[in-house]
């Protein structure tokens, strides 16, 4: 991966282990040229980074869907609360200028479209499909089951599916991630891959 993207990505806000991001970078290098890459749940560009640069080398292109209130577990009280995102004006999360910053920073701007809205509203009208879909929304079981119903059906023959956050374990995290995975393998996926939580899979049906 560019080092200078590479750097980007690692100081950039969020919570994807650098591991699993060059995991994310490796499998969009993948996507065939013209392909699109949809992502699920952008919060700071983090993750965003690491697929816009394997799309880069594909020739390929990212979409990123996210509402930029933050999901459940990023609400005040919560663990992963982080009061820098909050808008002094509103009070409310606010995630959007700062994926903005870093999509300028990493020079991604012509790889990247962000899509600002509910992942479940945005899908019900999407109709391109998807040669790569990574889902990293909300972590709840039911956000988690509406992200992979609303984009699943999305993704084309043998176009892969990434999935973020899956822990077997219940001590190790929570299982909605782990349950969508179920679901997919269940629904014409093969899986290919794990890197740490990172769970890659393929559709073949």
């Amino acid at each position: 991966m560019d080092t200078a993207l590479l750097r980007i990505a690692e100081e950039a806000t969020g919570f994807m282990p650098e591991p699993e991001g060059l995991a994310l970078y490796e499998a969009a290098c993948r996507v065939p040229t013209g392909g699109l890459i949809c992502e699920v749940g952008t919060y700071c560009g983090k993750s965003t980074v690491y697929l816009a640069a394997g799309a880069r080398v594909a020739g390929a292109a990212v979409v990123t869907v996210d509402h930029h209130r933050g999901s459940e577990e990023n609400q005040p009280g919560w663990e992963w609360h982080d009061t820098s995102l909050v808008d002094p004006r509103t009070g409310r999360l606010d995630t959007l200028p700062h994926l903005r910053r870093t999509l300028e920073t990493a020079g991604v701007e012509d790889v990247v479209t962000a899509v600002v809205g509910r992942s479940e509203q945005v899908g019900r009208w999407w109709s391109t499909p998807a040669a790569m879909l990574f889902l990293d929304g909300g972590h709840t079981e039911a956000q988690a089951q509406a992200d992979y119903e609303a984009w699943a059906r999305h993704v084309r023959p043998g176009g892969q599916l990434a999935v973020h956050d899956v822990f077997p374990d219940p001590a190790d995290g929570g299982q909605a991630p782990y349950h969508v995975v179920l679901r997919a393998l269940d629904e014409g996926f093969r899986e290919e891959s794990q890197v740490g939580s990172l769970r890659l899979l393929r559709r073949v049906d």
